[in-house]
């Protein structure tokens, strides 16, 4: 509490209240150091000549000289500059004693990027965005440095120091001519980004690595005067590192920090699960503070460090639930009691807690319960009309089917009355791939719950799965799709309608399949690899070529096109459209900057192409990847239930 610290343009102040004075921190400076061009010898002789003749020129350079001198004597003292030339400053941190700034430079490529063309104007005329880049392209890189105030020197870390910096990744054997000319190392060291530093309140520092192509995370203790790496862990993962806590396909930090001066925490898949772990950094000794097969999904430290506030599927994966444990290990102990998922907010002396909480059929409201085991929960919102309120909307039943390796698959299942019951089942799919919908929490896709309800309501039975790749059950269910894409995934799409043939009396000639975004994906390639299992599909802003997506994304489960171009043929739909057999209804929008509109147009083109006639296409004009207007979900669904009606009900 002696300084303020504060960021203007590119530079850090501190403003130290006693005696009130400022000190500029830093001095970064944009471009790169301006060089006077050496004078040659004829041009030094003429201007010694003509200030010799001209008493004038003479007048003005002595006074230059003395404003120079005077402006010497008065400017501030600054630090060191550091230029940027082309790179950009995207963070920058300074130590509780003010001895330390740590900064993270980005250089962005000159990657082809992207067009998205917008029909619909406010001009009339077509106008177009600039949108993404694609898997593969060339990427953003970073360094990382230290500016030691003491010194009033920078330098930039050497990440070649990093313990398996030059390993090459496992797929790449694939590709090689023989096992024994392969080599695994890179010549050159891999790109890394590093995250922090975090310090502990002795002046201790450690950074979060992690490789760009997302194979490796390191947590290292970092020496400041030498710029030294020292190892305090190091998980690699040969598909890719993710998992609750450990951020997996972007440059964000993991949860991650001090518990005290010798000892550092952190979230790790280690054991096939996301869980907490703490490190002495002295010893290297580390301990398991939790373990089962269940993940943390989030934790804090309280304010004295005494204890962690998690939030966890330990109950079981459908419910999220706010539990308190010992800072060093121990019991967690649930605070939260009913069934659902909790969002929990801690008050500032961590007496109360400010909770959004929601229910399989009740939507997300406000709550807030004092700090104690079981305490009551105090409704705080009401936020649905009364209209909404007297639908008696369903609570699904959770189930397991077993897939064909064995493995069960968990899914929310929709039974219609017996006397409604028509025959025809619905399969729905998620989207984003790496998420949750079997929970017993109102669903981000809460439309298509409400469309389950309405479907349920016209005697068909609904299969909503949580297929290999989503969210909430570790590491192998999250992994499983790694370099097939349509894959393990859509194996359990097959197996969930055999067991509804097998066990609900579901006639297999009235098998319907829908999804949006990677739903989209999926649903394409039930209908083009496994013809006669779905009579019917809608796919909505799908991805029909994986090798046209982002980067963050993709790179992480398929690699990149050039490198890995076996799991990009055998993951896109496009290569398979000649499988075409049942009913297929594409609904995409024209101004989607996420799955973009021309993924969709070359699927068409290739089905033109192919001479398939059971294919329909339905174009938003106005709509991005989430529909805005009401208008146009309601006729993508209309679109949708019509399919089914006439397909499954002939």
């Amino acid at each position: 509490e002696k300084y303020i610290v504060y960021r203007k343009g590119l530079n850090l102040y501190s403003w130290s209240v006693e005696p009130g004075t400022t000190i500029q921190l830093t001095n970064f400076v944009r471009g790169n150091e301006k060089k006077e061009r050496e004078k040659q010898e004829y041009e030094k002789w003429i201007e010694i000549e003509e200030q010799a003749l001209m008493e004038v020129l003479q007048k003005r350079e002595d006074r230059k000289l003395l404003e120079k001198k005077r402006n010497e004597t008065l400017k501030p003292e600054r630090p060191e500059k550091i230029y940027l030339g082309e790179k950009r400053l995207i963070s920058i941190k300074v130590d509780p004693e003010l001895k330390v700034i740590a900064f993270r430079l980005a250089r962005y490529p000159a990657a082809k990027r992207t067009i998205v063309p917008d029909y619909v104007t406010k001009s009339g005329f077509v106008e177009t965005k600039p949108s993404r880049s694609v898997v593969g392209a060339p990427q953003t890189t970073y360094e990382f440095g230290l500016y030691l105030t003491d010194s009033d020197s920078s330098y930039i870390l050497d990440t070649k120091q990093i313990p398996g910096i030059y390993d090459k990744p496992a797929y790449l054997r694939e590709y090689a001519h023989a096992e024994d000319t392969f080599n695994n190392r890179y010549e050159k060291a891999r790109n890394v980004v590093v995250n922090g530093p975090w310090f502990s309140d002795d002046g201790k520092m450690f950074v979060e690595i992690k490789a760009l192509d997302n194979k490796d995370r390191w947590i290292m203790l970092l020496k400041p005067k030498t710029g030294k790496l020292e190892l305090i862990d190091w998980q690699h993962d040969d598909a890719w590192i993710g998992g609750p806590g450990i951020a997996g396909w972007n440059i964000m930090a993991g949860n991650v920090g001090w518990l005290d001066n010798d000892h550092i925490w952190y979230q790790s898949e280690k054991t096939g699960y996301s869980h907490l772990y703490l490190a002495d950094v002295h010893t290297g000794k580390k301990q398991a503070l939790t373990s089962g097969d269940f993940e943390i999904l989030n934790a804090v430290l309280s304010r004295d460090k005494k204890f962690f506030y998690i939030t966890s599927n330990k109950e079981n994966p459908f419910e999220q639930h706010f539990y308190r444990m010992p800072a060093t290990g121990g019991e967690m102990v649930k605070i939260t009691k009913r069934p659902g998922k909790y969002e929990v907010r801690l008050s500032p002396d961590e007496k109360y807690l400010a909770i959004r909480y929601s229910y399989s059929n009740k939507p997300w409201e406000l709550y807030a319960m004092r700090n104690k085991p079981g305490a009551e929960m105090i409704r705080l919102t009401h936020s649905t009309t009364a209209a909404f309120d007297s639908i008696p909307w369903y609570d699904p039943e959770i189930i397991r089917f077993e897939a064909s390796d064995g493995v069960m698959v968990p899914a929310r299942l929709y039974l219609p009355e017996k006397e409604k019951k028509n025959g025809a089942a619905v399969l729905f799919v998620h989207g984003a791939g790496y998420l949750q919908n079997v929970h017993r929490w109102w669903s981000s896709y809460y439309r298509e719950y409400m469309f389950h309800n309405l479907l349920m309501e016209l005697g068909y039975t609904v299969l909503d799965i949580d297929y290999r790749g989503s969210s909430g059950y570790g590491r192998d269910w999250r992994t499983a799709i790694y370099r097939h894409m349509g894959g393990r995934d859509l194996d359990d799409y097959v197996d969930g309608a055999a067991f509804l043939v097998r066990n609900y009396g579901i006639d297999p000639d009235k098998m319907g399949i829908y999804g949006g975004s990677y739903g989209g994906f999926i649903t394409l390639m039930a209908m083009f690899t496994r013809p006669g299992t779905f009579t019917c599909g809608a796919a909505l802003r799908s991805v029909t070529d994986w090798a046209h997506y982002n980067h963050g994304y993709t790179s992480n489960i398929l690699n990149t096109p050039v490198t890995d171009s076996m799991a990009f043929r055998r993951s896109s739909p496009i290569y398979y459209a000649d499988g075409l057999r049942g009913e297929l209804l594409m609904l995409h929008g024209m101004v989607d900057d996420n799955v973009q509109f021309q993924d969709i147009v070359r699927l068409s083109q290739r089905l033109v192409e192919l001479g398939k006639e059971n294919w329909e296409l339905a174009v938003f004009p106005v709509e991005r990847h989430g529909f805005k207007e009401t208008s146009s979900w309601i006729r993508e669904y209309r679109r949708i239930l019509k399919l089914f009606d006439e397909t499954l009900l002939k």
